[in-house]
């Protein structure tokens, strides 16, 4: 069973549809098999075995064709955000509405998954823009630690050195309310002026130590997506599943880069 991660994995749907499936996904012998003649079911069961992808199961190719599609959208909608900086405040708004939208909705939606990427890609391209004008080169950085960390936990993962738990995965999700509920109040006491500066109370040592509190929070969600994919490769999850692993890899290498680059801010203005 999949800890945590994307849950359309877990949904009665996606058992269903699994169950349905088989675990190796094979066909029994059919009326027509039955009175093939010798040659002709030599012949049959002398051909390649079929694909996953031929199959209508999900691949791991399929997952990384995805993710790729959707992180070039990302790039995209940067782009345009990092020359017209003011399209930030609608990329993170409608993004936001989008990332809801996907993450319960019972079936993926590809349309609205790139959707998502684009104007996701709109805020990031605009924040990246503001602090690349004040700290040069923190950009570079911040994508380049970003897939640092991604690689790493991904080796991690794939020597079994790194992989989530029960244990593990009921203690992320309290931390990752908490932090939800921390990041809410800062942005309300931020927008009434109640505490001051570029992060609010994620300023100076604190301000550092929630950020790699974060990070270590979005490797975990990485742990959890990538434990999803394998998890529906090996069950024979339906090849539509791709585009959900490729959302949930989308938001979280997102707020990955986010963190990082707030924390690369802070460390720079300390300067």
């Amino acid at each position: 069973m999949a800890l945590g991660g994307n849950p359309v994995f877990n949904s009665k749907n996606y058992r269903e549809q699994t169950r349905a499936a088989g675990p190796t996904g094979a066909a029994s012998t059919t009326y027509a098999e039955q009175n093939m003649s010798p040659q002709a079911l030599q012949d049959l069961y002398s051909k390649p075995s079929a694909s996953g992808l031929q199959m209508g199961r999900l691949t791991y190719n399929d997952v990384i064709n995805k993710t790729a599609l959707c992180l070039g959208l990302v790039v995209i909608g940067a782009a345009i955000g990092w020359q017209l900086p003011a399209l930030m405040l609608v990329g993170a708004l409608v993004g936001l509405v989008l990332g809801l939208v996907n993450s319960f909705k019972r079936e993926p939606s590809p349309i609205l998954i790139m959707l998502y990427a684009g104007f996701e890609g709109l805020f990031l391209g605009g924040i990246s823009a503001f602090f690349e004008a004040r700290y040069s080169g923190i950009v570079f950085q911040a994508v380049l630690a970003t897939f640092s960390v991604f690689a790493v936990t991904l080796v991690l993962y794939r020597s079994g050195k790194y992989r989530a738990t029960p244990k593990m995965t009921k203690m992320f999700m309290i931390a990752l309310i908490g932090y939800g509920l921390f990041s809410l109040l800062n942005f309300v006491l931020m927008l009434t002026g109640v505490v001051g500066g570029e992060f609010g109370m994620r300023s100076g040592g604190l301000g550092l130590a929630i950020g790699a509190f974060a990070v270590l929070l979005a490797t975990y969600a990485l742990v959890l997506d990538f434990t999803s994919v394998s998890e529906g490769v090996r069950q024979g999850a339906p090849a539509k599943m791709a585009w959900t692993a490729a959302f949930g890899l989308t938001v979280t290498l997102i707020w990955l880069y986010v963190e990082i680059l707030r924390i690369l801010a802070i460390l720079r203005g300390n300067d």
